[in-house]
């Protein structure tokens, strides 16, 4: 599972996931608990790893499994090619 395409970030700093992503976000530092909203969340504040953009409620973004980074659905496209 190298890369997770999330069609739809709930917040500028996280979004929520399942159980089966727990281990990924674990191993990259950005799992979050602790929320109200939910018991497992993927921290995205940092924004994009390639040129720092914030990750906006609404935008589609990917999650590097292999390398914990997070990038913008257009650099997670072009790292896809």
């Amino acid at each position: 599972m190298p890369r997770v395409r999330f069609e739809t970030a709930d917040s500028t700093e996280r979004t929520q996931i399942g159980e089966g992503l727990v281990r990924f976000a674990v191993a990259a530092g950005r799992l979050e608990t602790g929320q109200e909203e939910g018991k497992y969340f993927l921290d995205h504040s940092d924004g994009c790893g390639v040129d720092g953009k914030r990750i906006m409620p609404g935008d589609a973004f990917v999650f590097d499994t292999e390398t914990g980074d997070i990038l913008c659905a257009e650099h997670g496209d072009e790292r896809s090619e």
